[in-house]
């Protein structure tokens, strides 16, 4: 589920919603205050918005968070619970805390709907995931833990990266980011901000070779430069979005 990850929470009768990082965004969403769901509750999920052809779109999801008037409308993907009843749950196995959302939620609906999982076949259905182009799969050990704000090798994040081979073209100068360009029309690509320190190092021994103009911003480069990067998909705007560093190209 590509979209905005949330905590949902409902205590004497309160609704309130929070990111992972703890802030909290009940006012973002207004339609998710009158959920039919008993008191006690506490759910882990995504917030997303679909496209015309039914897949999460990120950009949309972010465009209805930064605004309430945005005519996207949203869906919340519910995969965890953490209390029921008032009870806190957590220390139940994933499939113990799968069962009590069946529960929690006993049948979907367009705003409120379970995330779906299977048991074992996780190559298979990464696979199906990579034909549809969908973001990824994220595999858990079916008798694990639901850690807070903690990570843990029971689960794992598996990425339906794609990949592409472009050029660098200029260095961004109060934080770092590289300027890329597509290899075939040279185009702007987006900016790249993750590099590990090695291959970091060993841009900046030679970058200053291919410095063509610069700013108080910017430094611009020939693109003589050219990396392989992974990236999760491309915006609207045609640009890759969030950028890494692979390898270096020939």
């Amino acid at each position: 589920m590509d979209g905005f990850r949330c905590i949902w929470t409902k205590f004497e009768g309160k609704v309130r919603i929070y990111t992972r990082h703890n802030n909290e965004i009940t006012g973002n969403f207004p339609e998710l205050l009158l959920l039919d769901i008993e008191d006690g509750t506490v759910l882990d999920g995504e917030i997303i918005v679909t496209d015309d052809d039914g897949k999460p779109n990120f950009e949309k999801v972010m465009e209805r968070f930064r605004s309430k008037k945005s005519p996207h409308e949203i869906s919340f993907t519910v995969f965890d619970i953490l209390y029921y009843k008032g009870e806190k749950v957590t220390g139940l196995s994933l499939l113990q805390r799968k069962e009590l959302l069946e529960k929690v939620i006993p049948y979907d609906t367009p705003l409120l709907t379970k995330v779906q999982w299977t048991k074992g076949n996780g190559v298979a259905y990464f696979n199906l995931v990579k034909e549809m182009g969908l973001e990824g799969i994220v595999s858990k050990r079916e008798n694990s833990t639901y850690h807070i704000d903690k990570r843990s090798d029971d689960w794992k994040k598996v990425i339906n990266y794609q990949y592409d081979n472009v050029l660098i073209g200029g260095l961004r100068k109060d934080q770092f980011g590289l300027l890329l360009l597509f290899e075939d029309n040279r185009k702007y690509a987006g900016m790249m901000e993750f590099m590990p320190t090695p291959n970091r190092k060993e841009f900046y021994r030679q970058y200053r070779d291919f410095i063509v103009e610069e700013n108080d911003k910017m430094v611009y480069l020939d693109p003589k430069m050219k990396i392989k990067v992974k990236y999760r998909n491309l915006t609207s705007k045609g640009l890759l979005r969030i950028p890494s560093f692979v390898e270096w190209g020939e």
